[in-house]
This record gives structure tokens, sequence and C-alpha cells, in this order.
């Protein structure tokens, strides 16, 4: 089963955190297909560039991603060591006869991706999370500790959320008890899906943030 939400058919959105692995699913590709030699893969990023092809008839076209891309035997795309300059739309094409002609819809798969920073000034610690996003920030944000809101337990903390981005402030002499590895961010879907992402500033090689439960509206 796919880490992502999916609102209908041939479109899925993913939200894993930089440095780690995903898996993008094409939904519509053509049975009996020889290699994925009928499916192609574009990619349009967050500025609004001209869409780049990634993947031609089940070949990697992309040179600056190649050694970070391939395609599955169901022909979806795999992007090692995500960063941030993958967000955006990525959309899988079926293609056949001669001349090439498009069969069926756009699959689509909107990219977002968790990153985590920690500055350190004097005695006080910052952790700032931020989700960034293919379209307008669809995310609700916030830092949690051992499972607990920051504002239940540990109220003299300072957290603070934006859009798409939360950060949480403390001071080392005050919370020596604390480690910045205790804490999780917290993202939410809209479609109310959590996902938790444990606190580090690079890849942990664990898999990307678990699905946790549904919220009732």
């Amino acid at each position: 089963m796919f880490s992502g939400a999916h609102s209908r058919d041939l479109l899925f959105s993913f939200t894993v955190r930089d440095g780690d692995k995903v898996t993008l699913p094409c939904e519509n590709v053509i049975n009996n297909h020889l290699n994925c030699d009928t499916t192609t893969w574009l990619f349009t990023d967050s500025r609004g560039k001209a869409a780049v092809e990634l993947v031609n008839l089940g070949q990697i076209k992309e040179k600056a991603k190649s050694d970070r891309l391939s395609v599955t035997a169901e022909c979806s795309l795999v992007l090692k060591k995500v960063t941030v300059e993958d967000v955006g739309r990525y959309t899988c094409r079926q293609f056949i006869g001669n001349p090439w002609t498009q069969q069926g819809p756009d699959a689509v798969v909107y990219l977002s991706v968790v990153h985590m920073t920690e500055q350190k000034k004097a005695d006080e610690v910052t952790l700032n999370c931020s989700v960034w996003r293919y379209e307008r920030c669809k995310y609700k944000v916030k830092w949690i500790h051992n499972s607990e809101a920051l504002d239940r337990d540990y109220s003299n903390l300072k957290p603070l959320e934006s859009e798409c981005s939360a950060t949480v402030t403390f001071l080392n002499l005050a919370y020596t008890h604390l480690s910045t590895y205790d804490f999780n961010c917290s993202v939410t879907t809209e479609d109310n899906k959590v996902q938790l992402f444990t606190f580090s500033t690079q890849s942990s090689g664990k898999k990307p943030g678990e699905v946790l439960k549904n919220l009732s509206k």
C-alpha cells in the first residue's frame, strides 16, 4: 500500500521528509507493456517552470536526477534522497502506436516535502518544521513531544504555528531533560490524516512519516 492519500482516481498526494525515498504510483498503466515502454513521466516544479521529461517510454531522461530516479516493473517512479527541489507535480502518461498517441487520462501525483532545522543561540534552541508544497498550503503543522501537544505539558515552551510551518523554542538550562530527538513534527492533511516525523535535520533511513490516524472533522 502506498504511503500517501488520494482524493480521487488517478490523483495522489504524498508528503515525505527530505532525504527519504518515495515511490510515486502510475495509475493509468497500459496492460501488456514491455518494460514500461508506453510510460512517460513529467515533472513540474512549484516555481511554475515548463514541465521536464523525467522518463520517456520507460527510459530515464533527466540527467540531473538520473542517479536518484528509477522505474519499477509497475511503472511507478522511484525517487531517492528527496530534496525540497523535488516538490511539485508528477504526471504519468501512456502512449501507443506510431506515431505515438496518448491513451487515457493523466495520472497525477503531488509531492510535498517536510524540511526540519535546528538553530542554537546561546542557551536557546529553536526547532523549525516546514512543509514545502506545489500548491497553496493544505496542511496544519505543529510540534509535539512524547505524543502530547506542547501547550499541554510544556506550557513554558514557546510554540509558534504559521502557514505550513511550526517552530518551538526552549532554554537548554530550563529543560535539560529534553532531547530534540524526542520532538515530533505533526503534519495534518486536508482529509485529516496525520503524519508524525521525528526531529532530524537529515534522513534517518526510516520510512517516511507513518499515517497514524484519521481525525474526525
